[in-house]
């Protein structure tokens, strides 16, 4: 990946952002003294901490090109599998199943990233997987609840692999007419407004949020937090379109349609979560809590971005 002004900016102005954000989280951790409010200051902090080290995390990936992007995703799509399945009883018929699905489907699908073969990319875990899956539980001869547990670990793969695989996949599209070897800034773009609407949505909803938008699948949602976000993180997007190749409009839209997409994963993946009866999906990051509860917007939001950019882009 080529280490140009436009990707220095982008690093530069993340990481300014980031020591702003830090300043301000200590200033007010000193000012403010009600119980309250203290933590809510602290999970800021908390927060800022761990995207300091996410940051640089995804920067060293971005910067190694390809093969690096696609093994913080790979494991990220790993880890978040595992802590989906978790919240999913299983049985001892699905043991095999699941072995074939985290050590053998998962490393191939990505396997097949790396070689850029779209094709079978495309429809080998939807088609292939889809149908491999029932079969082998079938073939373990337990059947109780076999639907749901098949469904299960069908839907667990498609939304931790399948999905969030499109966002590495970005670097598989070499045909974007005057953008040949920039498709790291791609990446770029695309993680930091699906991340930026997330940050935005919470702080919008802090401070103005009264209205929840679902109560009852994640009560932290307003709709001044949801629209606050999303025009907020939209404006960003088109104002970084130079890092990208689309015009301003053209980069306005597509950040709309990130940001909208962001935010039904979030929503879907929160179901789940209230459905299960747990807050989070896991506590590997400090303040956000497992790999899945962070990147829930982008299991939704990467194929949607990826196929628009391939389709009218590529």
């Amino acid at each position: 990946m080529k280490l140009d002004t436009e990707m220095l900016w982008l690093i530069g102005g993340v990481a300014g952002f980031l020591a702003l954000s830090s300043i301000i989280g200590y200033a007010l951790k000193c000012r403010v003294k009600t119980p309250g409010l203290q933590a809510t200051i602290q999970n800021l902090n908390a927060r800022i901490r761990a995207w300091w080290i996410m940051v640089f995390i995804f920067g060293i990936a971005l910067l190694t090109g390809g093969v690096g992007s696609l093994v913080l995703f790979g494991f990220m799509s790993f880890w978040a599998l595992r802590e989906f399945i978790t919240l999913t009883p299983t049985r001892p018929g699905d043991h095999r199943t699941l072995f074939w699905v985290f050590f053998i489907i998962t490393p191939l699908h990505y396997w097949l990233l790396a070689r850029q073969w779209y094709g079978l990319f495309a429809v080998f875990i939807p088609v292939y997987a889809f149908l491999f899956i029932p079969l082998r539980n079938a073939m373990a001869g337990d059947t109780e609840r076999f639907l749901e547990r098949t469904a299960k670990i069908q839907w667990g793969l498609m939304v931790c692999v399948y999905c969030v695989s499109h966002a590495p996949a970005l670097l598989m599209l070499l045909n974007i007419p005057g953008y040949e070897g920039e498709n790291g800034k791609l990446l770029f773009f695309f993680v930091l407004v699906t991340q930026i609407s997330d940050v935005l949505q919470y702080v919008w909803g802090k401070t103005l949020g009264k209205h929840k938008i679902a109560p009852h699948v994640s009560p932290n949602k307003t709709v001044e937090g949801f629209i606050g976000g999303v025009l907020s993180a939209t404006a960003i997007g088109a104002a970084l379109w130079w890092a990208t190749p689309f015009t301003p409009l053209q980069a306005a839209g597509m950040s709309l349609a990130i940001t909208l997409m962001g935010f039904a994963g979030g929503l879907v993946m929160s179901a789940i979560k209230r459905d299960r009866g747990v807050k989070d999906y896991g506590s590997m990051i400090e303040g956000h809590g497992g790999v899945m509860d962070r990147i829930d917007s982008i299991c939704f939001a990467a194929p949607v971005f990826f196929h628009l950019t391939r389709y009218y882009f590529s």
